[in-house]
């Protein structure tokens, strides 16, 4: 008897701990918002003064590459008395608290998941400011990065059956399923979809490995996608075909893309003899292992409307690419 008394204590005890256990554990929301769109916790006084125009001198900073500015953020202000229950899900916050020492803290899934929190603190609006300042570019950042998996995550949820692609190029890339291979010769692929006022194009194919040299980079990408276009991307009249242009400067840098050294480089592209133009983004990735460059582009044909977010999913889907070893 004793035996099955303790048995029975020891099987309570069990249960009772598992029940603290699942009462200490929170339950986090799904974040929400708006691709791009950053919350910015800060009281009404500041917001207006200058320290809310350093913050939005940080988020707001023209996307470079767009035939007009547009800002790399869109902004919602919220009074910190305000932010609370649903307010708090917001994927993207930029949390403002005076009084402390100055720092910064970026935190993960705080209030809600998927969620980047990042706390400004500082004793005075100039030690706020000097961290706003010191840290602007890990701010940037940090809220692109999330704001590219939500925009990867959304793109998964209807995907092209992109075998066709994989097999040739050797490589799995994730675009939904509203775009359409248009053009295929070999191993280049001009991938497109329809929109409103136009269309978002994706160009795909190899180069040898020794057909980018380490020097004058930006010549020979402008050379490179200059040949494609005329061979490939076809205007609407006779004899017009894609080319760049070079009276807006193109940028240029190095970044990292499925863990393989990468150029970057933005510019605007038009087309000879057609009244023709838009942004694209160019990715020359090294594939050291296969001998060879992957070159990923993508740009858009959207007259008359914001640019930004079509760009923006187009450097999302491109920066999916994973290449076979």
């Amino acid at each position: 008897m004793r035996k099955i008394v303790s048995v029975l204590i020891i099987a309570l005890l069990l249960v009772s701990c598992k029940d603290d256990k699942s009462k200490n554990k929170r339950i986090l929301f799904d974040s929400e918002g708006r691709i791009n769109d950053v919350s910015v916790v800060i009281d009404n006084e500041n917001w207006k003064g200058r320290l809310g125009e350093a913050i939005r001198e940080l988020l707001t900073v023209p996307v470079y590459g767009l035939p007009q500015d547009e800002p790399t953020f869109d902004l919602n202000q919220i009074p910190p008395q305000v932010f609370t229950d649903f307010i708090t899900r917001r994927r993207t916050v930029l949390k403002i608290e005076m009084g402390k020492p100055g720092g910064i803290a970026i935190r993960d899934n705080v209030y809600a998941k998927p969620q980047k929190v990042i706390l400004i603190t500082g004793k005075t609006k100039q030690e706020i400011e000097d961290v706003l300042e010191e840290n602007a570019a890990k701010i940037i950042e940090t809220f692109k990065n999330i704001e590219l998996k939500e925009r990867q995550r959304l793109i998964r949820k209807s995907l092209f059956n992109s075998k066709e692609v994989s097999d040739k190029l050797g490589l799995k890339i994730e675009f939904p399923s509203a775009y359409r291979i248009a053009k295929e010769d070999d191993n280049f692929f001009w991938i497109r979809r329809d929109i409103n006022t136009g269309t978002l194009n994706l160009l795909l194919f190899e180069l040898p490995e020794d057909a980018i040299k380490k020097d004058s980079v930006v010549n020979q990408i402008v050379a490179i996608r200059d040949s494609i276009g005329k061979q490939y991307i076809e205007g609407p009249v006779e004899g017009s075909y894609m080319t760049t242009e070079m009276a807006y400067t193109p940028f240029h840098g190095e970044t990292i893309l499925d863990n393989k050294p990468t150029l970057e480089t933005k510019g605007m592209w038009d087309v000879k003899n057609a009244f023709m133009a838009g942004p694209y983004i160019n990715y020359a990735i090294e594939d050291k292992i296969n001998k060879r460059w992957i070159i990923a582009e993508g740009f858009a044909f959207a007259p008359s409307v914001e640019k930004r977010d079509y760009m923006f999913e187009l450097e999302a889907i491109i920066k999916s690419i994973k290449i076979d070893e």
